[in-house]
């Protein structure tokens, strides 16, 4: 259910890859495209980040360090195939828990289906919106997300909703593809990303039109820098980036203090 100041602002601007579109359509535009890609998603991850997505989730999780010897709460969002969920798990040992929080149910089947047996009971997959969190204040001891905050059409809203839902000490972390800040390197990168990326989504998935909209909607988000500001400004502190493989992809944190 919307409030007033949602359905206010349905009609303001904002963009879907280099489009201008409505606030209030952006949502649905960004489902369709997940939709279409839920079941050759992570095979996609590995070819376009010739595997180096894994790595920069492993350092997402070193990075967290889950403690094996209390209770950890971990929300990850945007997260239906559940790919960060279980390696937090893995790192958590059995006194943690994951609750995998998409607004794409196709995702979060693929999730479901493809979690390890060992860990069926420590993760739950629930469907809900990155802006609106179905969740109590103070619930979780984390919250990651990876590559997926700068397909939420009110990143704003999804940051202070992440403050809420954490408990005091509680860390948020985020992944997400920035600006290559190599020279040289920019310009393979840019190469990559629009002449090779949608032709090699169109032969696996079947579609080329998601990934276009995919290396476009990773030019539009904001700088590291104006980032760390919005975190900041969500409440956070102790705000941090890394750049991780040239500026490809930042990791970044903030607490809950």
């Amino acid at each position: 259910m919307m409030d007033n100041d949602t359905r206010k602002d349905s009609g303001d601007e904002t963009h879907f890859g280099f489009s201008s579109v409505r606030l209030g359509e952006k949502q649905a535009l960004v489902d369709d495209v997940f939709h279409k890609v839920a079941e050759r998603y992570d095979v996609m991850n590995d070819l376009m980040s010739f595997g180096l997505h894994r790595v920069w989730k492993d350092a997402l999780v070193s990075s967290l360090r889950p403690n094996k010897t209390k209770p950890f709460a971990l929300l990850d969002v945007a997260g239906g195939t559940g790919d960060v969920a279980f390696r937090v798990m893995e790192a958590a040992g059995t006194r943690g828990r994951a609750t995998v929080c998409d607004i794409n149910g196709d995702m979060l089947r693929v999730g479901r289906d493809r979690t390890p047996k060992a860990l069926v009971d420590q993760i739950e997959f629930v469907q809900g919106n990155a802006e609106a969190l179905p969740f109590d204040d103070n619930s979780f001891d984390a919250y990651t997300i990876a590559f997926g905050i700068r397909n939420v059409p009110r990143i704003d809203l999804a940051l202070s909703e992440a403050y809420r839902v954490l408990k005091r000490g509680g860390r948020f972390m985020c992944l997400e593809f920035s600006a290559v800040d190599v020279p040289g390197l920019d310009k393979i990168y840019d190469l990559f990303s629009f002449k090779i990326i949608p032709p090699m989504g169109k032969m696996v998935t079947g579609d080329a039109e998601p990934y276009q909209y995919l290396v476009e909607s990773i030019r539009r988000f904001p700088s590291p820098g104006r980032f760390s500001t919005m975190i900041r400004d969500a409440g956070f502190g102790e705000v941090s980036a890394r750049p991780m493989s040239g500026g490809i992809v930042q990791l970044h944190s903030g607490w809950k203090v």
